[in-house]
Order: structure tokens, then C-alpha cells, then sequence
């Protein structure tokens, strides 16, 4: 199974093997913020931004996305 990004229950990215390679593509995009924690662990959590969530998706079939094809640019929440 392979893993998208959604936002607001459309899928905004290309599928990726592992959700792993999908925080690697929110995080390079801005859209991975630092949550605060509970008093008793300071540190910060990392999270998605509003509205965006990993899912599982179909793998993109070779017509739909070429692995050298660059990604389009993911719009920021409103």
C-alpha cells in the first residue's frame, strides 16, 4: 500500500511507499509545524499543519506521475 498526503479529503501529493517519505514531502514543503507538549515533556511534537493528513492511497500508475516529474506546490491552509 502506498501512502498521500490529503487535505480536506483530496489527495495533494503523489503517492509514496512509506509514510515516512510522505513527512520527508510535508516537511520540505512547510508543512510540518512544532506542536507544544504537555508540562511534563517540553519537547515540542512534530505535526501536520491544519487540515493535512497522511492516508492510504492506490500507488500512482506510471501514466499518472513520472518519477522525474516534480511535484506540484501544495497550497497552504486557509
Amino acid at each position: 500500500m502506498a501512502y498521500a498526503l490529503f487535505c480536506q479529503d483530496s489527495k495533494i501529493s503523489r503517492a509514496f511507499p512509506t509514510k515516512a517519505d510522505v513527512w520527508k514531502h510535508a516537511t520540505d514543503n512547510g508543512l510540518v509545524v512544532d506542536e507544544s507538549s504537555d508540562e511534563e515533556n517540553p519537547k515540542p511534537k512534530r505535526v501536520l499543519d491544519k487540515d493535512y493528513v497522511i492516508r492510504e492511497c492506490a500507488a500512482d500508475s506510471a501514466e499518472t506521475h513520472s518519477p522525474t516529474a516534480t511535484d506540484i506546490e501544495l497550497p497552504l491552509p486557509s
